[in-house]
């Protein structure tokens, strides 16, 4: 998944009785000034790089400043109210969502404060750039941002560079009421995402080499040395929806009059063609004509900075895995003008604001050590927004473990670390002869190569290289769902008061049991055709957990889940309805053989023999009961029908 955001995150509190919106972040202490009205902090708009010891002195009053000031509408600890109460099966409003109209009509800032907004910010000397629902958008110089916001803006050094930041905490008039939410660009650093995993762009063609087995176990790697004391299988070729679905539990259901909408970067200039081909050579249904549409922004930037094609996997593997397991739903993709946080802000907020889909699935992100409190709430406000209508947003957990080895960190990735969001975890999936369900462990993969002689693998099980995405939030305060499901030990691990866990559920997501997926490529004499490739991450996750919530949705009747962490961790314990995932179910330890084109494309390049051991992730376990690996596991047969009537 992973990508670069900016700092701490100020979290939701979602208290047992009355949840506090994260952004109540807005309604700051007024402070009356001898030189001028009070103001209200903005509070959480100084990143935490921003230190004593780090300021490079003022920056210069000429330099561009490009800000966006998101409003808190007019009631901002309403909305979270109301998100919480619509969706929690214990309260008398579950269900009971409302339209977008509806929402914004309620919760929304008023035409007054819009206008109000403005005036305070061109009156600074600020330009105002665009006005949407959710924020007001204003350029100028250094001298007028500081006069609007009242602050003065520094250079900081913050690693090897030097980026521009609040030298405290930034402030609105107290005339305004509260009507600001917070303030995103007065720093400069990069905030942007990634997707999970390694994908290959289409200007360069990727192969897996076999031998393959085409359900775990089906063909045993006899030739090459054993690990735990037996022979063991070649990785998958690669799943698909015939294997995926009696996995978890689809049964008749396919998603029929159910709205998912995919969120990434960028727009894959093939992906009809790619999707309608991978679904007509796999046995998936058709696409029907309109089942298909895409949302996309009038202009493309910073293509380069965020390898824009390297995102065209991305929304490949999201829109065929979902039509895989829910192959009636309908899809909406929206892609992002840019990696930047800003922008994917807005394809979600176009899915909340014209209401594209019920369930919304989202393969990016960043640690949450680089997320900045001020898109913390920005994104908060979104996904409260969308609870109140009936939406629900489902976000990859991550594909480096505790982040440890990638960020030298342990800490969990963002935005899955919000208390409003599903956040999915991944696991090893085997299934076996007649697309039965055999078991699943937590993600996490431990390679070790061939020896030269061929007789061993080299220190054995070898180092880790990838794992699901967990851990405990050093920032959001822990949601009142996970109060009592969640064990202490991890709740309490950064914070006596208790914090959010991630995940909340899990789905198939290790490369070694991995999925097909097909994508028009580029290979060395020029030409551009169709190839099927494996790949895993818990970019795999989140479209398959939000491909078995359309079928939720449809044994619903139709009715919509919306933010489903309430009703999930409603249904923990129940007979049947979780996979209770652990790290080594068979009991005799895990692993399947791997061999790889060194050259990602065919044997001329040589072979790269290896083995990769399953259920190792990093310092987080897959343990009976809830985990930081799985969650509360991963859907199993009831899981589905359980919706069915509720």
């Amino acid at each position: 998944m992973r990508s670069n955001r900016a700092t701490t995150r100020a979290g939701v509190s979602m208290a047992a009785t009355l949840p506090m919106i994260a952004g109540a972040l807005a309604l700051g202490i007024p402070a009356a000034h001898a030189d001028g009205p009070a103001r209200n902090a903005l509070t959480g708009t100084r990143p935490l790089w921003a230190t004593a010891n780090a300021d490079k002195g003022a920056a210069a009053d000429s330099a561009r400043v490009n800000a966006r000031v998101y409003l808190a509408g007019r009631d901002a600890a309403g909305l979270a109210a109301y998100a919480k109460a619509v969706s929690d099966p214990a309260s008398p409003l579950y269900g009971k969502h409302l339209s977008a109209k509806q929402a914004q009509a309620r919760f929304g800032a008023t035409k007054a404060q819009v206008t109000a907004v403005k005036s305070w910010l061109k009156s600074a000397g600020l330009t105002v750039t665009g006005v949407t629902a959710h924020y007001v958008s204003v350029s100028g110089d250094v001298a007028a941002a500081e006069k609007a916001f009242g602050t003065q803006l520094h250079n900081y050094a913050k690693g090897k560079h030097t980026y521009r930041a609040p030298a405290k905490s930034a402030s609105a008039p107290a005339s305004l009421k509260g009507a600001v939410l917070t303030v995103s660009g007065l720093d400069n650093a990069p905030h942007k995402s990634d997707h999970d995993e390694q994908l290959p762009p289409p200007d360069a063609v990727f192969k897996n080499a076999g031998p393959f087995s085409s359900y775990f176990g089906s063909k045993t790697a006899s030739s090459l040395p054993s690990a735990y004391g037996h022979k063991i299988p070649y990785a998958i070729q690669g799943y698909t929806g015939k294997q995926l679905r009696p996995a978890y539990g689809a049964g008749k259901y396919t998603g029929k009059h159910v709205r998912i909408a995919i969120t990434d970067a960028y727009a894959s200039p093939t992906i009809a063609f790619d999707a309608g081909s991978y679904a007509k050579k796999h046995g998936d249904a058709a696409w029907k004509t309109g089942q298909l549409h895409q949302v996309l922004p009038a202009d493309y930037t910073k293509t380069e900075e965020c390898g824009a094609s390297g995102w065209y996997g991305e929304e490949t593997l999201d829109v065929e895995a979902v039509h895989a397991v829910a192959p009636n739903a309908d899809v909406t993709y929206v892609g992002a003008a840019s990696c930047y946080d800003d922008d994917l802000l807005d394809s979600l907020s176009k899915i909340v604001d014209n209401h594209l889909a019920d369930i919304v699935s989202n393969s990016w992100g960043d640690v949450e050590g680089n997320q900045t409190p001020d898109l913390a709430a920005a994104y908060d406000q979104v996904f409260q927004f969308g609870a109140v209508q009936g939406i629900g947003f489902y976000f990859s957990s991550g594909d480096d473990g505790d982040q440890v080895a990638a960020s030298g960190v342990k800490q969990v990735d963002t935005p899955a670390n919000s208390a409003w969001v599903t956040a999915v975890g991944g696991t090893s999936l085997a299934v076996g002869k007649g697309d039965t369900y055999q078991w699943e462990t937590g993600w996490g993969t431990q390679k070790a190569n061939l020896s030269a002689d061929g007789k061993s693998w080299d220190a054995f099980p070898g180092a880790f290289t990838s794992g699901a995405g967990g851990g405990t939030s050093k920032t959001v305060p822990q949601p009142y769902y996970q109060q009592g499901i969640v064990p202490k030990k991890l709740a309490t691990a950064n914070n006596k008061a208790g914090n959010r866990v991630v995940p909340d559920i899990a789905a198939i997501a290790d490369p070694n049991t991995g999925f097909l997926v097909g994508q028009t490529q580029t290979f060395p004499d020029g030409t551009q055709r169709y190839s099927e490739y494996r790949i895993g991450g818990t970019s795999l996750a989140a479209p398959v957990i939000a491909a078995v919530q359309a079928l939720a949705q449809e044994a619903r009747g139709g009715k919509a889940i919306g933010f489903a962490n309430p009703s999930i961790y409603q249904r923990y314990g129940k007979k049947g309805v979780f996979h209770d995932v652990t790290d080594n179910p068979t009991g005799s330890g895990l692993a399947v053989a791997r061999t790889d084109f060194a050259n990602g494309l065919d044997a001329s390049g040589g072979l790269a023999t290896s083995v990769r051991v399953l259920g190792k992730d990093s310092s987080l376990h897959a343990v009976k009961g809830y985990d930081d690996v799985t969650g509360v596991g991963s859907p199993s047969n009831g899981y589905v029908q359980s919706y069915k009537g509720h």
